[in-house]
């Protein structure tokens, strides 16, 4: 089951004190799913991030009852490897470790009981996007843009967290994988309630989504698809 946010009074400032991004108030039932769009350099990924306890910022990001921003680094880390599962753009993969290891790489904080299952949910992912046995045990040192995706996906499909945040998660896919995988995205915030977050320049994934917000200039500008 997914988490409700609730932001009030959000503000992330740059280098030199320049104001990234303001979001007086923003309000997202539990199980929603949202994509956010808007022109390069907006703000998009700054509130992803900002989400996800990656940034430091003022106001109050809540997830459900807690306020990410009020907790220290490690806490935050700890609540993200339960709680969030992140697509980054940039993949972020250790280049010395394989596609499995990689994709199932938040099993090292879970209990040991949950463990392999989280592995093999890990597996069945990576053979979803295409990725077999055989280039699963591949070092990703190896593997192209695209792949990497793959894998960066299949680690955050992989963590059954209630809250799902992705960054441009089509971009380095050809469009037959992106559609599928927006199709998974979907389905599974669908069919376990998990909340959806993702940001995107992909017309397909963002048509796909129930709510739509518009960031311009560090600001929200659009709120289309809201609930009532």
């Amino acid at each position: 089951m997914g988490v409700s946010l609730s932001i009030s009074g959000l503000t992330v400032l740059g280098s030199g004190g320049r104001t990234l991004l303001r979001l007086p108030q923003l309000d997202v039932p539990a199980g929603s799913i949202i994509g956010i769009e808007g022109p390069s350099g907006a703000g998009k990924s700054t509130l992803l991030y900002a989400l996800a306890g990656l940034l430091e910022a003022e106001g109050q990001v809540r997830w459900g009852d807690q306020d990410i921003l009020r907790l220290g680094p490690a806490q935050r880390a700890r609540f993200r490897a339960t709680g969030i599962g992140m697509i980054f753009q940039d993949f972020l993969l250790f280049e010395e470790l394989t596609a499995d290891q990689n994709a199932a790489l938040t099993a090292l904080f879970r209990p040991a009981r949950e463990r392999a299952a989280l592995r093999q949910h890990a597996s069945s992912w990576l053979t979803s996007l295409g990725l077999g046995a055989d280039a699963a045990r591949r070092s990703v040192a190896s593997f192209s843009g695209g792949e990497r995706q793959r894998v960066a996906i299949a680690r955050a499909m992989a963590a059954k967290a209630p809250v799902l945040l992705a960054d441009e998660p089509t971009a380095s896919l050809d469009r037959a994988t992106a559609d599928r995988l927006i199709d998974d995205l979907v389905t599974l915030a669908r069919t376990t309630g998990t909340t959806l977050i993702a940001v995107s320049h992909d017309p397909h994934l963002i048509a796909r989504m129930d709510r739509v917000l518009t960031i311009t200039d560090g600001k929200l500008t659009g709120d289309r698809g809201k609930v009532k």
